[in-house]
C-alpha cells in the first residue's frame, strides 16, 4: 500500500474508532488495531496522537466544507425559498450521504480536540457569510443568515438522531410550510 492510502486507511480507522467510541477511546494501538497493522506503522505517518487527530479534523472538516460548497446559494434568484429548499435538501443528502462525518461537525463527541471545534465555528461563520450574502432583500441579511443555519443544523441534527422519525421528506415538508405557509398565517418565515 503505498504512503497516501496507508494515510487514508489510518484516518479511517481512526474516524471508525471515534463514531463508535468518542475521541477518548482514540490511541494509537486502537488505531492500529482497528487498521489491522502495528503501531510502528502509524507513527511511519504520524508524529503521535495529536497529530494523527488534527490530521482526522482537517480531512473531515474539510469533507464537510467541501460538500457545502456544492449547494450553498450564491444567490436564492427569482424565488427565495424554493433557493432555500433546494439549499436544505443539499445538505440534508450531504448528510445522509456521510453520517459519521457530519456527527463529528455537529454533534462533536465528548473530548473532541479543541481544532475541531475551531474549524466547526470557522464553517459556520463561512456558510452563515455566505448565506448572509444570498439573503437579497432581509431587513438583517446576517440575522436572517443564522437563523437559517440554525433551522438547517436542527434538521440535520434530528435525520442524525433517529432518521426513521426525522426523514429528510418530512424535515422538507416542515421547511416548505416554515418558508410558504407560516409567513400568511402567523408572520412568520420569507414573505
Amino acid at each position: 500500500m503505498n504512503a497516501a492510502a496507508r494515510r487514508e486507511q489510518l484516518l479511517d480507522a481512526t474516524k471508525a474508532v471515534v463514531a463508535d467510541k468518542g475521541f477518548h477511546a482514540v490511541s494509537i494501538e486502537a488505531v492500529a488495531r482497528r487498521a489491522g497493522i502495528t503501531r510502528p506503522i502509524v507513527y511511519r505517518h504520524f508524529a503521535d496522537l495529536s497529530a494523527l487527530l488534527d490530521a482526522l479534523v482537517e480531512r473531515e472538516t474539510a469533507r464537510a466544507l467541501g460538500q457545502l460548497v456544492a449547494f450553498l446559494p450564491s444567490e436564492l434568484g427569482d424565488d427565495p425559498r424554493e433557493g432555500l429548499l433546494a439549499t436544505l435538501r443539499g445538505y440534508l443528502q450531504a448528510v445522509e450521504s456521510d453520517p459519521v462525518t457530519w456527527r463529528l461537525v455537529l454533534v462533536p463527541p465528548d473530548g473532541a480536540p479543541g481544532l475541531l471545534r475551531k474549524r466547526i465555528a470557522a464553517g459556520r461563520a463561512a456558510v452563515v457569510e455566505q448565506l448572509a450574502g444570498a439573503a437579497v432583500g432581509s431587513p438583517d441579511p446576517e440575522l436572517t443568515a443564522r437563523a437559517l443555519s440554525s433551522v438547517a443544523d436542527e434538521a440535520a441534527r434530528l435525520l442524525l438522531a433517529d432518521l426513521e422519525r426525522y426523514p429528510p421528506e418530512r424535515l422538507l415538508d416542515h421547511a416548505r410550510w416554515l418558508l410558504f405557509s407560516a409567513p400568511r398565517q402567523s408572520g412568520l418565515g420569507m414573505p
